[in-house]
């Protein structure tokens, strides 16, 4: 699959893969601030930004048009840092791939399943996606009246925002989701769990390459008990936790979490 991108930058190529609901446009204050030293690639994930949609949204496929994005690009080994989803995607593809990687950066996720997580939060994703779907934003006239459609199922203004960041508007003036809410909701549990075999094999770790976990402090997505399952398939592994931050660490400490990055991809 072709995936759409943005490229800033130059130096050192650093591809960013977003997480669910996020696109290339999300991470573009990030990109800029480390745009000094590195050629920072943004590629929005199939069935997401201005991707091409798709029947089917596995790690194994995104893994696949990650590999076909570099070739395309003619990068020879980029770093590669991936937040939430794009976080497994980014595993996934090193497990597949290691000689085509310089460095690995994984923002809050572990390789493991997120199920009973996501089915247990007040608001979860299934209730997100639910939300969105039963939204009409062809029918909106401005994208309040598309904020209105979310908030009785969707409290917080925060989250509310992030996700009309997948609003468009097309030719004909109408508002549309740019996200595949239909497959998303299908593949959901699959998204979530994401830990086949396929893609994380702790009987061949990884040694060929650095990398960074970094998670939030406030964040209860990779706890310390996650530990050992990251190190058996990553043996080298750094953890960095970013304080005062939650699963969305780079929009909430992003001075911190630049830096990080900064500092370890740079070498």
């Amino acid at each position: 699959m072709k995936l759409f991108h943005r490229k800033t930058g130059s130096g050192i190529p650093l591809i960013i893969l977003h997480g669910l609901y996020g696109s290339s446009d999300n991470w573009m204050s990030v990109a800029r601030s480390l745009s000094d030293r590195f050629e920072v690639w943004l590629p929005d994930l199939r069935n997401h930004g201005r991707s091409p949609h798709d029947e089917n949204h596995t790690y194994e496929m995104i893994r696949d048009d990650i590999l076909e994005f570099i070739d395309d690009a003619g990068l020879m080994k980029p770093v590669i840092l991936g937040h939430s989803m794009g976080g497994k995607a980014a595993m996934c593809f090193a497990q597949h791939h290691p000689d085509r990687i310089e460095r690995l950066i994984v923002a809050d996720i572990a390789p493991k399943s997120y199920k009973d997580l996501y089915r247990e939060e007040p608001l979860n994703h299934h209730d997100i996606l639910q939300a969105m779907k039963k939204a009409d934003p062809s029918s909106a006239g401005t994208r309040r009246d598309v904020d209105d459609m979310l908030q009785a199922a969707i409290k917080s203004a925060r989250i509310r925002g992030f996700l009309m960041k997948n609003l468009d508007r097309g030719d004909d003036g109408r508002y549309r989701w740019t996200l595949n809410l239909d497959v998303l909701i299908k593949e959901l549990d699959n998204i979530m769990d994401g830990v086949s075999s396929d893609c994380f094999d702790p009987a061949f770790p990884l040694t060929g390459f650095p990398v960074l976990f970094i998670r939030g402090g406030k964040s209860a997505y990779v706890l310390d008990e996650d530990m050992e399952v990251i190190e058996r398939i990553f043996p080298s592994v750094k953890l960095v936790t970013i304080q005062g931050a939650g699963h969305w660490l780079h929009a909430e400490q992003p001075g911190a979490f630049v830096e990080t990055v900064r500092e370890f991809a740079a070498g």
